[in-house]
């Protein structure tokens, strides 16, 4: 694959995974949704089909990785260049922000609807002035709207979250590497799209509790950049303290995944 392949099959893929798997997130969240409270199994089927269709789509172009861990155990297993994997890296990050801008701009009047309810920031912030509005240096370190961009644990313990998200990517870079295995060597093919989805939706189901399974640094950190940059009212923090977990825990397990293949 050229550079320029790897480059605009990852970002068109990673763009349009972020795209549907935020917008789900977006749909179930706000209040001014036909999706409003839909709940976890629709994000977690939502989530699959948003990492079917990039991957439907960058398959033929960069072999749809769309995800820095799938990335690093693949060079790991010897499937990429070493040399490859920066630009998969900064592909799948520019498209996971491109995706992210679009989902800002496909839900703008939700945003501005839900950011300034005042039932919602006060359920939020615990309380809210006369007109809705909230001093933006009382906001939480994790704002009202941040997870339709990113993910936050529900126990905040570092340590557990960090060894959840290791787990979970293990799993589905494994569910990738050994994909069709067999003594010819040959792989699913396109079907193998579809697998990787619903394993994306049984790790949701089943690992997605603790921490919101990012499974995928630049899912995580690309929509985060994003939400601290867009100009949204009383959007509070982004929650930078947590945001190396999303991104190490991921990269452990991706590593981890690659070395289990390589030995056993």
């Amino acid at each position: 694959m050229s550079s320029h392949d790897i480059f605009i099959g990852e970002t068109i893929g990673t763009a349009i995974l972020t795209l549907l798997g935020g917008g789900v997130c977006a749909a179930v969240t706000f209040k001014r949704s036909k999706a409003f409270e839909a709940g976890w199994v629709a994000i977690a089927f939502g989530w699959g089909f948003a990492v079917l269709t990039g991957a439907y789509l960058a398959g033929g172009v960069s072999g749809a990785h769309l995800n820095p861990a799938v990335t690093l155990g693949l060079a790991i297993e010897g499937g990429t260049k070493w040399s490859d994997v920066p630009l998969y890296v900064v592909s799948q990050l520019f498209g996971a922000m491109i995706g992210a801008v679009l989902v800002w701009l496909a839900y703008y009047g939700q945003f501005h609807a839900h950011l300034t309810d005042r039932e919602v920031l006060a359920a939020h912030n615990g309380s809210a002035d006369d007109e809705g509005l909230v001093d933006p240096k009382a906001a939480p370190e994790a704002g009202p709207v941040l997870g339709v961009f990113s993910t936050g644990p529900e126990i905040r313990n570092m340590l557990q979250n960090l060894v959840t998200e290791i787990i979970a990517t293990v799993v589905l870079v494994l569910a990738i590497l050994t994909q069709g295995l067999n003594a010819e060597g040959n792989g699913l093919g396109v079907l193998g799209a579809l697998i990787t989805a619903l394993v994306v939706v049984g790790i949701g189901l089943s690992l997605g509790g603790p921490t919101g399974y990012a499974i995928n640094p630049v899912r995580d950190l690309g929509p985060r950049i994003v939400h601290a940059l867009l100009p949204l009212p009383n959007k509070g923090g982004s929650d930078w303290s947590y945001a190396w977990v999303p991104v190490a825990g991921p990269l452990i397990g991706g590593a981890l995944a690659g070395a289990i293949y390589q030995l056993f």
